[in-house]
């Protein structure tokens, strides 16, 4: 029975990765912001992007299980170096800045939650704490193998999971609200594009399909394994819809019936603290710091995955210059708690800003797709064009509701 768990939990590795990656302080801050602003109002969108990024994650797996070739470096041979630069640097900027707003955020609400447990009232240091989550991530990656990063990653995830489910339960959410924000509709409020468009860019960013075919190069998987690859694919979206309305409705249930916002991350410990209790806010801290890390260790990792990815080298975590980059990217942490800020705006805006690259990358996978030099007999039907091009035009949309989000807050 054991041997059998253990060979699931393989196959599905890939799409706990991306779950791990997916759900961290930034999936966390943009549902808390959602549900407490608008209650369950906004589902609707998250339901249509988890269901169109298994569709994605699908399409980018079956390409690189076609091709041998991950879809940076696909960019760049068949586009040319500014195509793929351009992918490379936007998705880099916008994970070393999700870097300094996740780690600002996890250290922000730990010092928060502590302050009873310190004699000064001040709660655990945000420098320390970062340094000691740091050091954490850094020795796991020190370790150098793709197989323990699975593993590490599976445990954040199963405890993030049950840690956000079972404050969901706490909450105790009414069914009415949630079936009623399945229904599509216009939300207004100053920050409802924003929102809308952060909710869709953590949940279908293009780092995540970029990210897919990278794992499934790693795994080894060609086209007979497109069975195992849509499993996966499916038990991620699910997941990913599940912790997302599980954070949504505890902040709807608690903080939206009161008239409550979320404007910085000890916010979401000061608000659900009095209305959920001590335990049930012990349990959704425990959710933030397991998703913060599990986040951290994917992007901080993506730098070097993605300059092999680019060069079509072999992913060699223990060269200099792969542990000089996560070390960077580690150390980009330290801003927020050195300097101060509101990782949250900083987490939402990020999130926002994610989505504006998508539309480039699908629109080059749809170029991709219908070579019939590149894929053969395997180039994509018309319905798949339609579909893909459907998807497309709904990450323009939301581009253009992050662009009049960003424009707004100023």
């Amino acid at each position: 029975m054991l041997k059998k768990i253990g060979l699931f939990l393989a196959s599905i590795a890939p799409g706990v990765f991306l779950i791990g990656y997916n759900i961290g302080t930034g999936s966390i801050t943009t549902m808390a912001s959602a549900g407490a602003e608008y209650g369950m109002a906004l589902m609707w969108p998250l339901l249509l992007s988890c269901v169109f990024t298994y569709y994605l994650i699908v399409s980018f797996g079956e390409y690189t299980m076609l091709t041998g070739d991950t879809i940076l470096f696909s960019y760049k041979k068949h586009y040319g170096k500014a195509v793929a630069l351009f992918v490379l640097v936007a998705l880099l900027i916008s994970e070393w800045i999700s870097s300094m707003g996740l780690m600002g955020i996890v250290t922000q609400v730990v010092q928060e939650w502590s302050r009873p447990l310190t004699k000064s009232g001040n709660g655990f240091n945000p420098i320390i704490m970062a340094l000691i989550f740091g050091s954490i991530l850094y020795y796991i990656f020190w370790q150098g193998r793709h197989r323990f990063f699975e593993k590490i990653l599976t445990f954040f995830v199963t405890i993030m999971g049950l840690s956000f489910i079972l404050t969901m339960f706490m909450v105790d959410p009414d069914p009415a609200s949630i079936f009623h924000g399945l229904v599509p509709k216009i939300v207004g409020g100053k920050n409802s594009f924003l929102i809308m468009s952060g909710m869709v860019g953590t949940t279908m960013g293009g780092i995540l399909f970029v990210v897919r075919s990278i794992l499934v190069q790693e795994k080894g998987w060609t086209i007979k394994d497109l069975k195992i690859e849509k499993r996966d694919a499916k038990i991620s979206a699910i997941l990913m819809f599940v912790l997302s309305v599980a954070i949504m409705i505890s902040a709807a249930g608690t903080m939206y019936v009161r008239g409550l916002r979320v404007d910085n991350a000890i916010d979401m410990v000061n608000l659900i603290e009095p209305l959920a209790g001590r335990f049930a806010t012990s349990i959704f801290v425990v959710g933030i710091v397991s998703a913060g890390l599990s986040s951290l260790l994917p992007i901080v990792l993506l730098a070097p995955w993605l300059f092999a990815d680019y060069n079509g080298k072999p992913r060699n975590m223990k060269s200099t210059n792969s542990r000089l980059l996560v070390l960077f990217g580690l150390l980009l942490g330290l801003v927020v708690p050195i300097f101060g800020g509101r990782p949250v705006l900083v987490m939402i805006v990020s999130q926002a800003l994610t989505i504006l690259a998508t539309p480039v990358i699908l629109f080059y996978l749809l170029r991709l797709l219908n070579s019939k030099n590149i894929m053969g007999d395997y180039k994509i039907s018309l319905a798949k064009n339609i579909i893909i091009s459907i998807i497309l035009g709904f990450t323009l949309l939301m581009s253009y509701a992050g662009i009049v989000g960003i424009i707004d807050l100023f």
